[in-house]
């Protein structure tokens, strides 16, 4: 489930993202989730870049920008597994 809701402070909305179902009580920054609300406030707010907060515990900000059918993110992360797969 996302929650959301229109930002203030500098931010263009603000959201949540849970998925207990998942084993996911509170995701702390959800790209994904910021992907699928994008053209969501395209519509409300009439442009195309944007600077939102995920307000989780550990929460943090994306800047994102529609770009045609895409959407491109911008955030700090934390690398937290590197590895190779064979297929």
């Amino acid at each position: 489930m996302i929650v959301t809701a229109s930002g203030d402070d500098g931010y263009d909305f603000v959201s949540r993202y849970f998925a207990p179902a998942k084993g996911i009580p509170e995701d702390p920054v959800t790209c994904r989730a910021h992907c699928a609300l994008t053209p969501y406030w395209v519509e409300r707010l009439g442009k195309t870049d944007f600077l939102a907060f995920q307000a989780s515990r550990r929460g943090g900000e994306i800047g994102r920008r529609l770009l045609g059918e895409r959407v491109e993110l911008a955030s700090a992360c934390v690398f937290y597994l590197e590895g190779h797969a064979e297929v």
